[in-house]
């Protein structure tokens, strides 16, 4: 396999840095090792100043021990030890002063610095010099570097890692066994080409991965080239878009050209709806001439591979609804593998993924962390343990611990606390109160999900909270369910209606909710009365994203509206009316239990339980295991239906 093409390793600019430094350092210790170095400084520094005509008379009269001349400062020194200074002019030599008698006992040394100082003098202009052939380089390097950026416009920008560069592997992933499975032939195929080729197979040359945001695309994109030890081309489908018309196509000649030339490899597009768009149009998949040419050249080259080049195109997406439909066909992206959000089983095995680089206790259940995160991607799991090993270094543990880990739950799925907002104590009541509605209505209701916690600690944007978490995940939802669910919604607005006799504001995301589940109902479930039918009202106006609801248009009369509006109404007014039955019935519970929660500001489910257990609890419990029974009763006659109509079909 020919070496893959890398870019300089030294960056230009760090190299002409440090030559700099380097140069202004050695200047520096130039500078120091030839400064005046003058010796016995502190020796002449009481000496007492006279003309030079003293000192000429007194080596003359040998008055003298020894004389110092350095440069035009003369120092005598008499043979007491007091000491003359005196000053020369700079042509008067030893000669010219009569110091030079070979019969005088006088002792006359030079110390003459100007030799040294020629360095400091002709300093400034040979700094100057330097700068000017720097500034010569600098422009002719720009220049260059100008040059070989218009050359290398069309260049693909895609990041290269070497096979033994990517380490990531199918271990790493967890929560996507399916699509793991799906990507074992591709990883087989990279490594055993002849295997299948041989038999006349051939391997998908695209697979498209759709998922959520933070399921794993690009992870399992990764883990792919590690398992097969393969290159692997990395690039976002927004590099290839440039304000002038053809670059992206010549970005995407030279990306599949570097890919060939490294085959067998992968090239990852993240993103590709960025530039994989429909074709000409209005509205989301609106013409674009640059992008549409990358968009063919895309095309061009994914179908133009040569046999037995063995080069795999990934490509990742959140919006599948959007991409051409030629990008689409078999013969491109032949595959199209969907990562859903992971299940209960997944999320555990994620959450001990990103368990194996932290500190974590022995006794952790990483099981009912599993259970109250129905819903999250791995990215939020992710977050999720960050945020739990951040609690316990802010806690001063040496490792996480299950409170940790339930406090980082709470912040990422609900929001941190705010401590600074302070409620007046009729707020906290109202907020109190309002919780509990909601907790005892939804407790009361058969069908709603479980109570898990019950706080009036501000959250977010929230006053309060209460916490109903499913015991497992959950694909479908039944018509009772919904009706509990609008139940357990009015039950904090019913709860401060009988408490208050006043209702207050902070029921009106309650009501926004239970007002969108009834509208469902009636109008994209079927799940409404006689007058309504079995007829979906709305058409959908495309999804934007993955899990986003689209916009809907009106495709039904004025008369079926008032109709629709009229089930909703009465669907919200009936569970009202039921919300507050059960809370007039129960009015005693409901004071204990708010006494107790303004007190401790935060209660469990168990702690809710013992106050609100008796004859409640057990008639709840009762309906619970009756209806539990049905379940398994009619669990039963369908085994044996199908049991049964098996061994009609074997006749």
């Amino acid at each position: 396999m020919p070496p893959l093409s890398r870019p300089p390793q030294r960056n230009r600019q760090q190299w002409i840095l440090s030559i700099l430094l380097f140069g202004l350092l050695a200047f520096l210790s130039i500078a120091f090792l030839m400064q005046p170095q003058w010796q016995n400084e502190k020796k002449y520094a009481d000496a007492e100043e006279v003309p030079i005509s003293r000192v000429t008379q007194g080596y003359a009269a040998k008055e003298f021990k020894d004389i110092l001349i350095r440069d035009s400062v003369v120092y005598a020194t008499l043979k007491d030890g007091k000491i003359l200074q005196s000053y020369k002019e700079s042509d008067d030599t030893v000669t010219r002063l009569g110091w030079n008698d070979p019969k005088n006992p006088t002792i006359v040394d030079i110390e003459n610095q100007e030799t040294r100082n020629l360095f400091f003098a002709i300093l400034p202009d040979a700094l100057f010099f330097l700068l000017v052939i720097a500034g010569v380089i600098w422009l002719f390097r720009g220049i260059a570097r100008s040059q070989s950026t218009a050359l290398s416009f069309g260049k693909s920008r895609a990041r290269i890692a070497d096979a033994k560069q990517v380490k990531t592997r199918f271990v790493d992933v967890a929560g996507a066994e399916e699509a793991k499975e799906d990507l074992v032939e591709v990883v087989d195929f990279l490594k055993n080409p002849t295997k299948y080729t041989n038999i006349g197979a051939k391997i998908p040359k695209g697979v498209l991965l759709v998922g959520a945001p933070g399921t794993g695309k690009t992870l399992l994109a990764r883990a792919v080239a590690g398992e097969a030890g393969v290159p692997f081309f990395s690039i976002a489908g927004s590099e290839f878009v440039e304000m002038f018309v053809g670059v992206g196509a010549s970005r995407v000649r030279d990306l599949f050209t570097k890919a060939k030339r490294n085959a067998p490899c992968i090239i990852f597009i993240d993103e590709i709806d960025a530039v994989g768009r429909q074709r000409g149009g209005a509205g989301f998949g609106g013409g674009h001439d640059e992008r549409e040419q990358t968009l063919n050249q895309i095309l061009t080259e994914m179908d133009g591979f040569e046999q037995g080049t063995n080069v795999i195109v990934m490509a990742a997406t959140n919006r599948p609804d959007v991409l051409d439909i030629a990008l689409l066909r078999p013969g491109r992206f032949d595959r199209r593998i969907f990562i859903d959000k992971p299940d209960l089983g997944a999320r555990q095995k994620i959450l001990e993924v990103h368990a194996r680089n932290k500190k974590m206790a022995k006794n952790i259940k990483m099981s009912d962390v599993a259970k109250q995160t129905v819903g999250l991607t791995g990215a939020d799991l992710e977050n999720i343990m960050n945020e739990a090993a951040i609690f316990a270094a802010k806690r001063k543990r040496p490792a996480v611990v299950q409170r940790d880990l339930i406090d980082a739950v709470e912040k990422v799925t609900i929001g941190a606390e705010k401590k600074s907002r302070k409620l007046t104590p009729h707020e906290k009541d109202i907020t109190a109160y309002h919780e509990l509605g909601h907790a005892i209505v939804g407790h009361l209701c058969t069908h709603s999900d479980p109570l898990h916690k019950i706080s009036i600690v501000s959250r977010g944007s929230a006053l309060g909270v209460t916490w109903f978490l499913p015991q497992e995940d959950q694909f479908t939802t039944s018509k009772s369910k919904f009706i509990d669910e609008i139940c357990g919604l009015l039950g904090g607005r019913a709860a401060e209606e009988i408490i208050f006799n006043e209702i207050t504001t902070g029921a009106s995301n309650d009501l926004e909710r239970a007002s969108a589940i009834a509208r469902g109902m009636a109008m994209k479930f079927g799940m409404g009365d006689d007058a309504l039918g079995l007829v979906v009202y709305g058409e959908k106006q495309g999804s934007m994203f993955l899990g986003v609801d689209p916009g809907m248009a009106r495709n039904y009369s004025d008369g079926m509206a008032q109709k629709i509006d009229d089930y909703v109404r009465k669907i919200i007014g009936e569970q009202y009316v039921r919300a507050k039955g059960y809370l007039i019935k129960h009015r005693g519970k409901l004071d204990e239990l708010a006494k107790l929660l303004l007190h401790k500001e935060t209660l469990t489910v168990e702690e809710f339980v013992e106050v609100f257990d008796g004859e409640v609890g057990k008639e709840i419990e009762k309906k619970k295991a009756k209806e539990s029974g049905m379940k398994s009763e009619l669990k039963g006659e369908e085994t044996e239906e199908n049991e049964g109509n098996e061994e009609n079909e074997e006749a």
